[in-house]
């Protein structure tokens, strides 16, 4: 590819009027600023809007899941058909790209959404991304679409992720937007305002969360406000909103995945001695196990946490925590390679 790739996602409330209808005066402005990132960028716009768009169809709705879900069916037609309409200017056409959380846990199945989408970014289409409401499964959901945009940023290799918001960006105890963190810690979190919108599911403790796993990955991040005059832009170049500076990352696309796409099934713990080998890059011996917490079969992607239960790595197992129950004394037993470890 050889243009860089930029996720776009855009939260409810930045996009709908207070009743909760789609603002298309919002939307316009929005494809105005978008076909101009275009030209430098494959883009990926993950869109929230779809619920708060088709709940004004259902019956004294209340928000239970299967409102949510027939909301969200008949929202997206109206989301998409809005943003057609705006792009259509710029002769651009979009794609719909209904995503679930299983396909970014398997990776087979991640890497043909990757092509899907290297298909559509090669005949100049934007895909608009948006969770599957309607038959995602409650267990496996994302947490919201700041998942879904982080998730898709490190496994297809962004270099840039702006998270727009109803907010001009982070701000501090006295309301002040936050230019730049270094580190996404329990101080910053302490800023965050608890609260949601009444018509998304995120808040800014949402955003700071994926914020840090991407930067951790060595993707740029902005929070910023969608409402900011020429917010989009200005956010591209870091000239609006907060910048949640890039950590130095190296370690390859698949590992990368492996650290925020798949989906962790098993947790064990390990002893100090263990601990230490893992952080220098060394594979997981049965000798450091001090305790299977949750069961994970042989393939499946596990967490490992230390005696203090901070989790350390995660890691893909090459057997199962059955066989190193029953194999507890063979200390050489290797339940996961170096190679299929990552450091958190």
């Amino acid at each position: 590819m050889t243009k860089s790739i930029l996720v776009l996602k855009l939260g409810s409330a930045s996009i709908t009027t207070s009743k909760g209808e789609i603002d298309e005066a919002i939307i316009a402005d929005i494809t105005r600023q978008v076909a101009e990132l275009a030209l430098n960028h494959h883009l990926i716009l993950v869109s929230s809007g779809a619920v708060a768009a088709g709940k004004k169809y259902i019956k004294n709705y209340k928000g239970k899941i299967s409102e949510r879900k027939a909301a969200a069916s008949i929202g997206n037609p109206l989301l998409l058909s809005t943003y057609s309409k705006h792009f259509k200017p710029y002769n651009i056409s979009i794609a719909q790209s209904l995503c679930e959380r299983q396909h970014f846990s398997h990776r087979t199945q991640f890497l043909q959404l990757k092509e899907t989408y290297e298909e559509l970014w090669k005949n100049g289409v934007i895909p608009i991304a948006n969770e599957n409401d309607v038959v995602s499964n409650l267990e496996l959901k994302f947490s919201d679409n700041d998942e879904l945009a982080t998730l898709l940023g490190v496994g297809f290799g962004a270099s840039l992720i702006l998270l727009g918001t109803s907010v001009p960006g982070v701000l501090d105890k006295d309301g002040n937007v936050i230019d730049t963190i270094e580190s996404i810690n329990n101080d910053v979190f302490s800023l965050a305002n608890k609260n949601t919108s009444e018509v998304g599911l995120g808040g800014m403790i949402s955003k700071l969360t994926f914020a840090n796993l991407a930067s951790t990955m060595g993707i740029k991040v902005v929070i910023f406000g969608v409402r900011t005059p020429d917010g989009i832009l200005k956010a591209a170049k870091g000239e609006s909103g907060t910048i949640c500076t890039p950590k130095n990352c190296s370690i390859s696309a698949r590992n990368k995945w492996l650290a925020s796409g798949s989906l962790v099934t098993g947790r064990l713990m390990v002893d100090a001695g263990a601990s230490e080998a893992i952080k220098k890059r060394k594979s997981l011996l049965a000798v450091g196990v001090k305790s299977i917490e949750v069961d994970f079969a042989n393939g499946e992607i596990f967490e490992i946490i230390d005696e203090q239960k901070n989790i350390v790595a995660v890691a893909q197992a090459k057997v199962s925590s059955n066989t190193i129950s029953k194999n507890a004394k063979q200390h050489n037993l290797e339940i996961a390679n170096a190679s299929d470890i990552v450091i958190l």
